[in-house]
């Protein structure tokens, strides 16, 4: 018993640990953070993928981080977004054993270790809503076509971004803590 509880105790912390995706480059195993594709000499496909923790906003932040910091890094100074999307994918998870592991009882039936609460007869369950439960899980991922430019911005494109003034402006949103002064 004091197993189960040690298990179940590292299960609701390891749950309370769980964090967004961290601006990143995308890890091999569930390709989490960003990723990018040069298309032609200007023209990049650009994709964020979050995790479950991740919001929607801080997917969409994130790719425009993205392409405004690849923009700078291949020495142009705005980029056109031509063409973009955010896909939610929801799923579900869940179990029909009861919230707390194991059935009730006394002793040890079939000679085999028995969780037991005095209090209660044998099999006697908690029964509804403690008998089953699902989780609902989102998780987003966004992909934007972009067209990098040199020169000013052109004022009457609003799919136009100047990717200096973009990675100022998302730098708290999309590092938090860790921005830097923004050194572009």
């Amino acid at each position: 018993m004091i197993r189960n509880l040690i298990g179940l105790g590292a299960g609701i912390l390891l749950a309370a640990c769980a964090t967004a995706t961290p601006y990143q480059p995308a890890d091999g195993a569930r390709g989490y953070g960003f990723s990018e594709q040069r298309i032609e000499s200007d023209r990049y496909r650009i994709t964020f993928r979050g995790n479950s923790s991740t919001s929607r906003d801080t997917v969409e932040n994130s790719l425009l981080y993205r392409a405004a910091e690849l923009t700078v890094q291949q020495g142009y100074d705005y980029f056109v977004v031509i063409e973009n999307d955010t896909e939610a994918r929801t799923s579900y998870s869940g179990s029909s054993y009861p919230a707390f592991y194991g059935r009730y009882g006394y002793g040890r039936p079939f000679h085999r270790p028995y969780y037991s609460f005095p209090y209660y007869a044998y099999g006697f369950g908690w029964g509804y809503p403690y008998d089953s439960y699902a989780r609902e899980i989102t998780r987003y991922s966004a992909v934007a076509f972009v067209a990098m430019h040199q020169g000013e911005k052109p004022s009457g494109n609003s799919n136009a971004f100047d990717a200096r003034e973009v990675i100022q402006n998302l730098a708290p949103l999309v590092l938090g803590d860790q921005a830097p002064g923004a050194g572009y």
